[in-house]
């Protein structure tokens, strides 16, 4: 037979025999007993709830030193991290001054815009060779003393230390500075200068440490720990460093300290420590109250184990809970800034809060059981009120309130809002209604100067000459306009989209094409332009329903409602276009006077050179006559005599043909012009005057010198001007024959990484005052007593038009000023291309030239 089928009797045995020895017990020790057995249990409660307590706790200190670890070392590589981040970008800066690329003023630009990014790095030096500060910058809160001290830098042995290791190793050096007796320990990084190993001084950047943890450390971390930085000999360097003491005698027997964790800052310094522990201001406060409370509830269960006990208990908790829920209602009640009413179907009131008791200044008893008219109804609105009230009771009430005026104990009023509800009791009938309050005289008031801000921002958009428009980008919905467009537009947005497409300078594109550049402009505008506001342009159009010439400028905008919009603004500019076109006309007829002027001066001297041509061709042509009279020259003789004559014809005629076209009237037009062939047309003309005074005009031309879009006209004038002003110079000093000479150089060179071509005339006059050389280019300002004083001038209009410069200086020699040097450099640049890849004249407003 199995041991399943014969149960052991044993159990059943033993709780009998337990029965009947309680049984044999008299009542009295039954009593004691049954009394002392709750309170075993409770004991033996209270021990299984300690060791629970212990080991609980003990995990739990397991798992905050665990935690503490993990955020500690997380907080190690967020400090190394943004030092390293920090080095590289001075690294940067400091590569930018060894190359020389960069000066003081661009290190103290750059210093100080790192300086407020990154609060931890409170100053910035550039430090000489020789120790000298050449640049710093400190941050915003630094002192006058520590000012001071960081001009005097290497007074202080950190800094020493730090450039003496920097000189010696070339390397980027972390150094600790020490409390000092007006100074803050801080961080020092020393960044040498340095190029072909010559050191060439170096940056110092200074970080506090306070910052550091602040910026660095997540801020979870230092809201659950005490994080601190700590030197080698246990001083706080920044953060808090928590005393796991101070709270002794408050912890339970078994209470440990806050768990802590320490790592090095390696390898920026060794010898500092980042700590954290665990913030614990009230030690082991739960568990001392739970302890506590464990300890009272098990006596009063062995108290409550009497007859009455359950009954008891229960009406204890439900009238604590019944208590908690009031004091709790009240509070929230008077907690509340929005005042309460509650009136029963009659009108009457019944209740009112705190609130509505300081808005109106009456009191609870004032208020509940008082009837309309309420005493904080103003005399004047009772009317209005009274028809509030009836809608209000017969249930006729807006969800959105109704505003009123109400008034207050002291006379004074104030503008509400008074939302009305139904108030049901908890069996689902009505009793009443409640109402609430709330003060709305300070947001009427500012909804009411926003108003009036509005409108005197409108007045004063309508009062300008200027339109103004905003629209969606790709879409004419008009946002916005002022009055002036719609007296021009009109109230829609085709205008608007109308002076985009002008500006443009496109056709209107499809909608497919729209939506692709829309989609393409807000990619663009969205992260820096609508940001910023940034401007989209400006273009001058002519729109021919008005008549006018408009400067459209257009800005990126972010609107009211998230949307990207673009807002135009016209102004009319149809006056300013007339006097620009008058301006320019006025200017080409200075032009060709001046170029009259100066052939009218030199009449004498092209007169002179023509007759030498006109009296070789008389002489051969008598020549000839008398031999052919006689039958004394053959057929070769006469035709070497007339090609002779013909050379000096053609001589004459080409004199006479450059004369003209020097002074003939045009607009000006700039060209793709050869340079050897301006020279030539300008030295031709200028040599006659030249040698008629017996002056040498020597001319040099670089090989290969590129074709400049230029007016050839206008820079054969200033060529002239100045050559001619060298001669006059010479004749005036009275040169000996020997040192009669000026001379042309023209030659290619780079300025500013861009090609030119530069024009220099020099003479062996007397030069320039000094003291004038300033004045030369001022109209009506002349050296000379019979110059008009606005040949200079207009010279130089002439070369700024053509986006070049003009300069003169004197020559010297150790006896004095021995000649002027005039010269002017021309850009080199591409010529404007047409659809068909030709070139085509560009018009030049250039202003006239004249003899000085």
């Amino acid at each position: 037979m199995s041991i399943a089928n014969n149960p052991t009797p044993a159990a059943p045995g033993l709780l009998a025999r337990w029965r009947r020895w309680w049984r044999s017990l008299p009542p009295l020790r039954q009593d004691r007993i049954a009394t002392f057995g709750p309170a075993v249990s409770v004991i033996v409660f209270l021990a299984a709830i300690a060791a629970a307590m212990v080991y609980f706790q003990l995990e739990e200190y397991e798992r905050e030193r665990e935690a503490v670890m993990r955020d500690v070392e997380y907080a190690q590589l967020q400090l190394r991290q943004r030092l390293q981040d920090r080095r590289q970008q001075l690294l940067a800066i400091t590569q930018d001054l060894s190359q020389r690329k960069s000066g003081a003023f661009e290190f103290e630009f750059q210093s100080e815009i790192l300086i407020s990014q990154y609060p931890e790095l409170t100053a910035l030096s550039w430090i000489g060779p020789q120790g000298e500060v050449i640049a710093s910058r400190l941050a915003p809160d630094a002192t006058e003393t520590a000012d001071h001290e960081l001009r005097n830098h290497l007074s202080h042995p950190a800094r020493l230390a730090a450039f003496e290791q920097a000189r010696r190793q070339l390397a980027p050096v972390f150094l600790h500075r020490e409390f000092g007796l007006q100074e803050d320990p801080a961080l020092l990084l020393a960044l040498p200068l340095a190029r072909r190993n010559l050191f060439l001084g170096m940056v110092l950047a200074e970080f506090s440490y306070e910052e550091l943890l602040r910026q660095a450390v997540p801020k979870a971390t230092l809201a659950r720990y005490a994080v601190a930085l700590i030197d080698e000999r246990g001083e706080l360097l920044a953060g808090v460093k928590q005393d796991s003491r101070r709270a002794m005698l408050h912890r339970l027997p078994w209470a440990m300290d806050p768990p802590a964790y320490r790592v090095t800052l390696a390898p920026q310094d060794g010898r500092l420590t980042l700590q954290a522990q665990v913030y614990r201001t009230s030690q082991d406060g739960p568990g001392r109250a739970l302890f506590w409370t464990l300890g009272a509830l098990s006596l009063l269960t062995v108290w409550m184990l009497l007859a009455n006990w359950r009954h008891s208990r229960r009406r204890i908790q439900a009238q604590q809970a019944l208590l908690t829920e009031t004091n709790f209602r009240r509070a929230m009640e008077n907690s509340m800034l929005t005042g309460m009413r509650a009136l029963d179907l009659e009108g009457r009131i019944t209740y009112v809060n705190p609130a509505f008791c300081r808005m109106t200044g009456w009191t609870e008893e004032d208020l509940v059981n008082s009837g309309p008219p309420y005493c904080y109804w103003p005399e004047e609105d009772h009317e209005a009120l009274w028809k509030i009230l009836y809608e209000e009771l017969h249930g006729r009430y807006s969800p959105s309130g109704f505003e009123m005026r109400l008034l207050r104990k002291d006379g004074s009023l104030f503008n509400a809002r008074m939302y009305i509800s139904p108030l049901i009791a908890p069996d689902g009938h009505q009793t009443g209604w409640m109402t609430s309050i709330t003060d709305i005289t300070e947001p009427k008031r500012v909804r009411e100067e926003l108003s009036a801000s509005y409108e005197r921002f409108a007045t004063v958009l309508d009062s300008l000459d200027t339109a103004i428009s905003v629209a969606p980008l790709g879409s004419v919905e008009l946002l916005f306009a002022n009055k002036m467009y719609r007296n021009w537009l009109g109230q829609r947005g085709d205008g608007h989209r109308q002076l985009l497409d002008l500006a443009c300078i496109a056709p209107r594109p499809a909608q497919a094409q729209r939506k692709a550049a829309v989609a393409e402009a807000e990619a663009e505008a969205g992260d820096e332009a609508l940001a910023a506001g940034s401007n989209g342009g400006s273009a001058e159009i002519w729109l021919p329903e008005l008549e006018k010439w408009l400067e459209v400028r257009t800005r990126y905008l972010t609107w009211v409602d998230g949307r990207m919009a673009q807002m135009v603004i016209a102004s009319d500019i149809t006056a300013r276009r007339h006097a620009e076109e008058l301006g320019a006309q006025q200017a080409e007829r200075a032009q060709t006077a001046s170029r009259l002027i100066t052939m009218g001066e030199m009449a004498s001297s092209v007169a002179h050179e023509l007759n030498q041509p006109l009296t070789a061709i008389n002489n051969y042509c008598s020549g000839m006559i008398s031999r052919v009279k006689r039958q004394q020259i053959n057929e070769e003789e006469l035709l070497g005599a007339l090609e002779k004559t013909m050379k000096q014809a053609q001589r004459a005629g080409q004199i006479i043909q450059r004369i003209r076209a020097f002074v003939k009237r045009s607009e000006p037009n700039v060209t793709l012009s050869d340079v050897a062939q301006m020279v030539s047309n300008a030295t031709e003309l200028a040599e006659i005057e030249l040698r008629r005074h017996q002056i040498r005009l020597n001319s040099y031309l670089a090989a290969r010198l590129p074709p400049l879009m230029v007016d050839p006209i206008l820079i054969e004038q200033v060529l002239i001007n100045l050559i001619k002003n060298g001669g006059e110079s010479i004749q005036q000093a009275q040169r000996p024959p020997v040192q009669r000479q000026v001379e042309l150089r023209v030659s290619q060179r780079l300025i500013e990484q861009h090609p030119v071509v530069e024009f220099c005339v020099q003479d062996t006059g007397q030069g320039v005052p000094p003291e004038i050389l300033e004045r030369i280019y001022e109209a009506f300002y002349s050296t000379k007593a019979e110059g008009m004083g606005i040949g200079l001038k207009l010279c130089r209009s002439i070369v700024e038009a053509h986006h070049g410069r003009l300069q003169a200086r004197n020559l010297y020699n150790p006896d004095g000023i021995v000649g002027c040097e005039f010269s002017f450099w021309i850009p080199v640049t591409e010529p404007p291309r047409s659809d068909a890849e030709t070139t085509t004249p560009v018009s030049l407003n250039a202003g006239p030239i004249a003899k000085e």
